[in-house]
C-alpha cells in the first residue's frame, strides 16, 4: 500500500510541470506616447494601440497603429492681418521584431527592429475681412524603426512597458504601455 502511495505521489509531483501556467501567446495592448521633433519646442501626446504574437520568451512580431501626434493651432499675424488655424496629424503604422532578455523580479529589457509607415497631414486654413483660402496636403515616409525598451510583468498575462523609438530621422518617441496576454 506504501509503495502505492509512493508512486501515485511521485506521478503527481512529475506531472505538475505538465499543467504549470505558461505565459500567453498572443497579446494586445494600448500605450500612450511623447513624440519630440527634431528642431521644434515641446513634446506632443499621442496615443496607440499594437496586437503581438510571442514565439518564446525572448522573440515576438508585433503589429501597431499609433497617433503621434494631433497639433491645432490658432494665431493672429498682424503684419499681414489674417488670423491663421494649422492642424498636423501625425500617423504611424509599424511592424517590428521584438526581442527580449528576461531579468529577474518580473523585470526584462527589450530591442524593436522593423518597418513603419509614418504619415503626416496638415491644413493651413488663413481669414481676414470675410474672405478665407485654405491649403491641405499630407507627406509619408516608410523607414525602419527601432528603439529599446523596459518591460515589469506584472502577472503573466499583463505586462507593463516603457520605450525610447526612432520611427523616422528627425523624430523620437517615448512609449509608455501595457498589455494583455491572451
Amino acid at each position: 500500500m506504501f509503495k502505492q502511495i509512493a508512486a501515485a505521489a511521485a506521478l503527481v509531483i512529475a506531472s505538475s510541470s505538465a499543467f504549470a501556467q505558461q505565459a500567453p501567446k498572443f497579446y494586445v495592448g494600448a500605450d500612450v506616447t511623447s513624440t519630440k521633433a527634431k528642431d521644434t519646442d515641446g513634446n506632443e501626446t499621442g496615443y496607440g494601440a499594437f496586437a503581438g504574437y510571442k514565439f518564446n520568451e525572448n522573440f515576438a512580431i508585433e503589429g501597431g497603429l499609433r497617433r503621434l501626434a494631433d497639433i491645432s493651432d490658432t494665431y493672429y499675424d498682424d503684419y499681414y492681418d489674417v488670423d491663421m488655424n494649422e492642424k498636423v496629424k501625425l500617423n504611424q503604422t509599424s511592424i517590428a521584431v521584438i526581442g527580449t532578455l528576461p531579468l529577474s523580479s518580473g523585470f526584462g529589457i527589450y530591442g524593436r527592429l522593423g518597418y513603419n509607415h509614418v504619415k503626416a497631414k496638415y491644413r493651413v486654413t488663413a481669414s481676414s475681412g470675410g474672405f478665407s483660402a485654405s491649403e491641405a496636403d499630407s507627406y509619408s515616409e516608410n523607414k525602419v524603426v527601432y528603439g529599446a525598451g523596459l518591460t515589469y510583468s506584472f502577472t503573466p498575462a499583463i505586462v507593463g512597458r516603457l520605450e525610447v523609438q526612432k520611427p523616422v530621422s528627425d523624430l523620437t518617441t517615448v512609449v509608455a504601455g501595457v498589455s494583455f496576454g491572451f
